[in-house]
């Protein structure tokens, strides 16, 4: 399951997605997550669908291993459903059982959810599929560059969050090392009841952090001792520069959100699935 988790990791592959600007990546990422919640119709699915698979195919990323990210998420996508399934009370009756009900708008919402929450886990994990943490950080400091005039350390937290999104792969192949080593040893990971699997997990919790803690300071000195002091009067080897791909799959992704959103406002929410 460690292995399965690819959030954060960068795929190295020769596609257009991968020579876009980071900028784009992220403005076009964000707009992508806001489209899934402006339409409740089969058709704004239609166009998601045609538009993400699109996009897969555009990176070059295996869809298996883009699948296998999936994996993760499998438990809370099943709470989703559960409650969404059985907590909403729309039109007819489909299935009622004790204190079970199942209805028409119920069994939409459901399918909807899970439907929006897989789309949403792809489209954001193509993102850093596509792109370098390096390139991420260098777009998230340039779109961020606006509130250097209200005192922000935007470089900083720039800084920060490309350091977490690289250190993600690095805690879970170290997570995964420390469970093969305790097994090796004789620890029982996988049986009991959810108390004693909590406790178990105690002897893999503590030397990650002590490792996280090691790795953490080891950065630290390491930037310290290459006199780094932030970003004030920093100069870049590759400034960001928009071509005309990026000004291409700008307008591409702005006429999509368009037509999400016509489709959510004037296609009747009574074309449904089912």
């Amino acid at each position: 399951m460690i292995r399965d988790i690819t959030i954060g990791q960068y795929y190295p592959a020769k596609s257009i997605l991968h020579r876009l600007d980071p900028r784009v990546k992220l403005v076009s990422t964000l707009l992508y997550l806001i489209s899934l919640f402006l339409f409740r119709s089969v058709p704004g699915y239609v166009v998601a669908t045609v538009f993400l698979v699109t996009i897969i195919k555009l990176s070059k990323v295996p869809f298996s291993y883009i699948v296998k990210g999936l994996k993760p998420i499998i438990f809370l996508l099943m709470i989703t459903v559960v409650f969404n399934l059985f907590l909403t009370r729309e039109g007819a009756v489909l299935f009622h059982a004790w204190i079970f009900t199942i209805t028409e708008g119920g069994l939409r919402t459901a399918v909807y959810m899970a439907v929006r929450l897989v789309y949403l886990i792809i489209g954001s994990s193509l993102m850093t599929f596509t792109t370098t943490p390096n390139a991420l950080t260098d777009g998230i400091e340039s779109l961020l560059k606006p509130l250097e005039k209200v005192r922000m350390p935007v470089h900083d937290v720039a800084m920060m969050m490309s350091i977490a999104l690289r250190f993600i792969p690095i805690l879970l192949e170290e997570t995964d090392k420390i469970m093969k080593a305790q097994i090796a040893r004789g620890a029982d990971l996988e049986s009991g009841n959810m108390i004693q699997r909590a406790k178990s997990m105690i002897p893999i919790l503590v030397p990650l952090f002590v490792s996280a803690f090691r790795r953490a300071n080891d950065l630290a000195m390491a930037m310290e001792a290459r006199c780094y002091r932030g970003g004030e009067g920093r100069t870049k080897m590759k400034p960001l520069r928009y071509q005309t791909r990026d000004r291409i799959a700008y307008t591409i992704v702005i006429l999509y959100t368009v037509a999400v959103v016509a489709i959510g406002r004037y296609v009747p929410l009574r074309v449904w699935i089912f």
